[in-house]
């Protein structure tokens, strides 16, 4: 099945030889609470009874130029990575996040499939909290064969909360299943990560793809954040055919959720970024 979202969040793509974008692979499971959405081992409808009402922003409405001043730079962001133009950015892909769930995986909760298709159509394309409702921003990054993806988004007519809640349930929907695509098998894992305690909510996940495309194995490994602040949120997509970088996802959101803070609350952003703890 091939997917293509407008834009708004392009998920990170690992090229290999002969031009063929890479995929990803890791399973494991961590527990906890913390504040915000995260409720580890739950059904659907747990997840959203404990849902939170969404706290209004600190300003009402975010703007283009606002949002564009949330964006993280290279200054926030530890290691080597390198700012990319807004035009490769945006058509960021990886055709092994392309493919069919196999519903077989899921023989007592077939509803379960549905929603692993989502997660790796949502990574594919640019939506992975859903449509924004407002303004959107977005910004790459590169370093060796991984990529980072910051968004920043206004969801004022909609509600990130509900995606939040969607994110929270899938390590344990989508722990592990399989995808298809062209004949060619792809074994996905899930599994809960905890980000930086920022926001009115939050929610992580590792997501590894392992199979073959054109004939060569690979594993991509995309680390995931989601944040929200209000009626906004910010979204990172980082890793590559090197692993994960959860790291620099870490540091993305916790500056970066300042970052939006200081806009909503009418603050210039510092140019001067605390460092990581």
């Amino acid at each position: 099945m091939t997917r293509r979202s407008p834009r708004l969040a392009r998920v990170l793509s690992g090229a290999l030889a002969a031009g063929t974008l890479l995929t990803t692979a890791a399973c494991s499971s961590q527990d906890g609470d913390r504040d915000g959405s995260r409720v580890s081992g739950v059904t659907a409808s747990q997840v959203a009874g404990k849902r939170q009402t969404p706290s209004p922003s600190p300003t009402a409405t975010l703007s283009e130029d606002g949002a564009r001043a949330a964006l993280i730079t290279e200054a926030d962001i530890e290691d080597d990575w390198t700012q990319v133009k807004q035009t490769e950015a945006e058509d960021w892909h990886d055709n092994l996040l392309i493919g069919t769930v196999d519903v077989s995986d899921f023989l007592t909760a077939k509803t379960d499939a549905a929603d692993c298709q989502r997660l790796l159509d949502s990574l594919f394309g640019e939506d992975f909290l859903g449509r924004p409702s407002g303004v959107s921003a977005l910004r790459g990054f590169t370093q060796g064969d991984s990529r980072l993806l910051y968004q920043v988004a206004s969801y004022d007519r909609t509600d990130p909360q509900d995606s939040l809640n969607w994110m929270a349930t899938l390590p344990q929907k989508c722990a592990q299943f399989t995808a298809t695509e062209k004949g060619e098998q792809r074994t996905v894992q899930v599994i809960e990560t905890s980000p930086p305690n920022v926001g009115d909510a939050r929610e992580g996940l590792r997501v590894t793809v392992q199979g073959t495309a054109g004939g060569t194995q690979a594993t991509l490994t995309l680390d995931i954040a989601a944040v929200r602040v209000g009626d906004d949120a910010i979204t990172v997509t980082a890793g590559g055919l090197d692993g994960g970088e959860q790291d620099s996802v870490d540091q993305a959101v916790k500056l970066g959720t300042q970052r939006l803070k200081d806009v909503l609350a009418g603050k210039t952003p510092s140019s001067n970024p605390s460092t990581f703890d």
